[in-house]
């Protein structure tokens, strides 16, 4: 299905809304490839969720599981709702639940149709929710266990001081796919995971004036065919929804790929297309 979103005539500086009076018809299709519909904070209205996605030009969207119980809810919700599918994993937040009964009840839960990929998984020695050895005991196991699957992965990485590239570049066979969710590395690290061959994943952060400013210069390096758009909702609510709404959702993806044309100085119908053939082919799904 293709829907039409209204944005700007001219590029957006300033973090106009793309309600603006100097308005043309846009018509695209967009794919949020990463956002988290278990989540209770659209456990009273995910219906609606979803219509104001279809209403906004998102035609596909992922849903991504962190836990066993996640992983669960988000394949019902997938099986269940047309163009949405599911990933499956444990976050390394939650690596200290680990265990093979985990794993095995996701490998089991990974045959559904609609799972599409495994993830969220990674390293983050930040917030050190789960310790350093269970994050790195799990994240090993489940790069195994997808591989025998021949799934791709969603990558969740923050401040393991190159740990997470040591790893992949020892468990993660060349010519897997993956994405790097929720992108913002430095120049460094953008360049290994392009060479390791894997996808960038950008949020609304790209359109926050303050925290996105090191994003936005990173953004022109990213290859078109390598660039996919994400809400990670309800998380990361970009601008100009920010001040508006507590929650993130998946309508609000076009902001993001607004602002990805407009520092990029592509078309949005260009970038739409793009971004959304790239999360098709990554996730192996078919764009027809």
């Amino acid at each position: 299905m293709i829907h039409q979103i209204r944005h700007p005539e001219t590029r957006n500086t300033k973090h106009e809304t793309p309600n603006t009076k100097h308005q043309t018809q846009l018509i695209v299709k967009l794919f949020d490839s990463h956002c988290h519909l278990d989540d209770t904070a659209y456990r009273n209205d995910l219906d609606a969720v979803l219509d104001r996605a279809r209403t906004a030009g998102v035609d596909k969207i992922m849903t991504i599981g962190v836990t066993r119980r996640t992983s669960r809810i988000g394949v019902g919700i997938a099986e269940s709702r047309d163009g949405v599918y599911a990933t499956v994993g444990i976050h390394p937040h939650d690596a200290k639940e680990g265990s093979e009964k985990s794993v095995d009840d996701l490998r089991r839960l990974a045959e559904h149709p609609k799972v599409k990929a495994w993830g969220e998984v990674g390293l983050d020695f930040n917030r050190m929710f789960s310790s350093r050895e269970d994050q790195e005991k799990w994240l090993i196991r489940q790069l195994e266990v997808s591989e025998t699957l021949d799934l791709p992965l969603v990558f969740h990485e923050r401040d393991s001081n190159g740990r997470f590239v040591e790893i992949l570049r020892e468990r993660f066979r060349p010519g897997r796919k993956g994405v790097v969710h929720c992108f913002s590395g430095t120049r460094k690290e953008l360049e290994t995971y392009l060479r390791i061959g894997l996808s960038i994943g950008i949020t609304g952060i790209v359109t926050v004036q303050g925290r996105g400013a090191p994003l936005r210069d990173l953004v022109p390096f990213i290859p078109l065919d390598r660039l996919l758009i994400e809400t990670d909702g309800p998380y990361l609510v970009p601008v100009p929804q920010r001040n508006k709404f507590r929650c993130n959702e998946p309508a609000f993806v076009r902001s993001v790929l607004l602002k990805l044309a407009d520092i990029r100085g592509e078309t949005p119908e260009e970038l739409a297309r793009a971004t959304y053939e790239n999360a098709c082919r990554v996730y192996s799904i078919n764009c027809s």
